[in-house]
């Protein structure tokens, strides 16, 4: 189905304002009042700024609307909201599509994430513009979403063409149809989203050039010790790069209480903390900061694949933006392949 951009944004305007649908709260990426270059954030719409359904993914990840950086999750008595996310880009999908594997499975099932993603509908949107830092391409993804949402929308001619892939993406469909007109894309629809879409490959691919590398990421286990101290130089331990990441689920889980019945609550940890890991004794497996620069690496290209059968790195790129000593992602994976550096004269990227 076809549906031009305004009335669109004004159906999701309703929901929100006026309860119009069974969705009781609306997220998208808000671009804030401040020129920040095209980065958004994902904020309750209406929201004081401008939404930013195209463009490029925002900067807090989706990841943080599921799982949150502080929450109870025993005993478990949230109350259910049924929610409406638009705007979630590919990198961001292919997160959660990982998260799921690891929080619902037939061994564990972390009930408040279970619970986010159940009253959760996902609506995609391709991406229209780039980063500086994104590198989908570089992780075998692309900068439009093919699976993990329940609607796509990809702008085109002023409009959008919307693809439902699973119940709730039809049911909001429907709730669309009540609301607003829908007409049937005519045979010029499609080749004109496939050429946008594959000049967004291009051009992605194109940036990225320089970074290109092997993709035998077993390697990295064989990198030498010197190199990998050399690249954590301006590591400064903070993790900013776990923290931000899509697919990093690392937590601390506390008893906490005063007075009455204790409650378990979870809260985001980081393998790149000094206290990561430390045991009762004092004693930590990785004491150095390198081995704990090494060990997140390895964790994206090699443990997770070998858990989870995919990367944990989605090529959002978030990481080298966050980093406070400008540490070049990209630039560290190629050089621990045994490649030269694409950055001779040091590591600065764009903020």
């Amino acid at each position: 189905m076809l549906i031009p951009a305004e009335p669109f944004l004004a159906f999701l305007r309703r929901c929100s304002e006026e309860r119009i649908s069974p969705y009781e709260e609306v997220y998208l990426p808000i671009l804030p009042s401040e020129d920040l270059g095209g980065k958004s954030f994902f904020k309750p719409f209406p929201a004081r700024g401008r939404p930013a359904l195209d463009g490029f993914r925002s900067i807090d990840p989706l990841k943080s609307l599921f799982y949150l950086a502080r929450e109870r999750v025993a005993p478990f008595a949230r109350k259910r909201v049924r929610r409406l996310i638009a705007g979630a880009k590919a990198c961001d999908l292919k997160g959660l599509e990982l998260l799921d594997r690891a929080l619902i499975n037939d061994d564990f099932i972390d009930p408040a994430y279970a619970a986010w993603r159940e009253d959760t509908t996902l609506i995609a949107f391709d991406c229209t513009d780039a980063a500086p830092t994104c590198h989908c391409t570089l992780v075998g993804g692309k900068p439009y979403a093919e699976t993990g949402f329940d609607l796509n929308a990809s702008p085109v001619e002023g409009s959008y063409l919307l693809t439902a892939a699973s119940e709730k993406g039809k049911r909001f469909v429907e709730e669309l149809k009540a609301n607003a007109s829908l007409e049937e894309p005519d045979s010029r629809i499609m080749p004109a989203v496939e050429a946008r879409r594959a000049e967004m490959v291009r051009r992605v691919r194109f940036q990225n050039e320089p970074f290109r590398r092997p993709d035998d990421y077993a390697r990295l286990r064989s990198a030498p010790p010197e190199g990998w101290k050399e690249a954590a130089g301006e590591c400064v331990g903070c993790g900013a790069c776990t923290n931000i990441c899509p697919t990093c689920y690392c937590l601390i889980l506390n008893e906490e209480g005063e007075g009455g019945p204790f409650v378990k609550a979870r809260s985001y940890d980081s393998c790149q903390w000094h206290g990561y890991a430390r045991v009762a004794s004092g004693a930590s497996p990785r004491p150095r900061i390198s081995e704990r620069f090494r060990h997140r690496y390895l964790c994206k290209f090699v443990f997770m694949n070998g858990q989870f059968g995919r990367l944990g790195c989605t090529g959002c790129g978030r990481c080298t933006e966050a980093c406070p000593g400008g540490i070049e992602f990209r630039d560290v994976v190629r050089r621990m392949l045994g490649e030269p550096s694409a950055q001779p004269q040091g590591r600065n990227v764009p903020r």
